[in-house]
């Protein structure tokens, strides 16, 4: 199975930890910072995002025309970032494995919670997963029909968590994420690809070549899991990347929400974030921004691109800020739950 050689200098020196944490940082930074910006146009047509916020430079509030998150605070993230920091919790507990029961029971108290609020309601896939699975449907059975981007969405963590130089074990970590409601070959291509990704840019590699390995990552993962007709995600992804190479920020935008597509299916949400990365690598924020404005589920790609392109790069390659608004607004301390995920990495690296 394809993997990426060592980084330049592999071995676990005080400097290159210190710059794992960073970018470890700025994954979740990017996750929930991109989340935020997709808030207030999340599922709205791309014309009325022009006409809302006819230029999007940060932050906003979202407007009453959005049914799903009208009058929430600019800066509050989404079901995405949240769902993704009850993975890390789920993984840190279980020193690098993941309860599924007691995912499936978080999920379900959170749905509870958030629909009384009337804040978030689950994706689709998860919804239907969960309900089965409370009605005695077994785990790997419960999500055989889920194929949409609620695996990818939540999926940073594992990113983070381990390494994509046993990619074969990177998988099986995505897989055992995935199976309670994502348990399908497209969605388990579209995770594996995002966290594949996220690891290999942690470790200082570019873009291009995270991309080499999220690419055999999505191959790989297409083979797990439940069959569930589609096109494939790597295919979906190279693609993408080609066709927005050499544009503007509006012909960028232009051409994911017209075709690459912003649907909640996980061959366009991951395809039209890989292609968002590709164009803006080392700009998190610009690529997010982008993102955000796209229409449709605008608050899932901008969280994945954000997480993609953060793996690269430091905090500081937000604005000044930014992140300091994000966990103020979520009551967050993202450092916090970014380091407990690099310990579990180094932990790994040095079974």
């Amino acid at each position: 199975m394809s993997s990426l050689p060592p980084a330049p200098g592999a071995s676990l020196t005080q400097p290159k930890v210190d710059a794992l944490r960073e970018r470890a940082h700025a994954t979740l930074a990017g996750l929930a910072i991109g989340d935020a910006l997709g808030m207030p146009t999340q599922m709205l047509p791309r014309k009325t995002v022009v006409r809302l916020f006819p230029t999007l430079t940060g932050f906003e509030p979202g407007p009453q025309e959005n049914p799903i998150s009208p009058g929430r605070p600019a800066g509050e993230y989404t079901d995405d970032t949240q769902q993704a920091l009850m993975l890390a919790q789920l993984l840190v507990e279980g020193h690098g494995r993941i309860d599924a029961h007691r995912f499936v029971e978080m999920l379900a108290a959170w749905a509870k919670e958030a629909e009384m609020n009337g804040t978030e309601q689950l994706g689709p896939s998860s919804r239907k997963a969960i309900d089965a699975i409370l009605n005695g449907a077994a785990i790997d059975d419960a999500g055989s029909y889920g194929a949409t981007n609620g695996a990818s969405m939540r999926i940073a963590p594992i990113g983070i968590a381990f390494h994509a130089d046993d990619l074969e074990t990177l998988i099986d970590q995505v897989q055992e994420a995935c199976a309670p409601t994502h348990n399908t070959g497209v969605a388990i291509a579209g995770a594996s690809a995002v966290a594949a990704a996220i690891s290999c840019r942690l470790e200082g590699h570019s873009f291009d070549e995270a991309l080499q390995v999220a690419l055999a990552a999505a191959e790989a993962g297409a083979e797990r899991g439940h069959h569930f007709n589609g096109s494939d995600v790597g295919e979906r992804i190279k693609w993408a990347i080609d066709y927005v190479a050499d544009l503007t920020v509006d012909q960028v935008i232009d051409r994911v929400s017209r075709l690459v597509g912003t649907g909640v299916q996980t061959q366009e949400t991951v395809a039209a974030a890989f292609a968002l990365a590709s164009r803006w690598p080392n700009d998190p924020w610009q690529a997010c921004l982008a993102a955000a404005q796209l229409g449709g589920d605008t608050d899932t790609v901008s969280a994945i691109t954000g997480a993609i392109v953060g793996a690269g790069v430091t905090p500081e390659a937000f604005p000044d800020g930014s992140l300091a608004q994000v966990e103020t607004v979520n009551n967050m301390n993202l450092r916090k739950v970014s380091d407990s995920l690099v310990d579990l990495r180094l932990a790994t690296a040095n079974r």
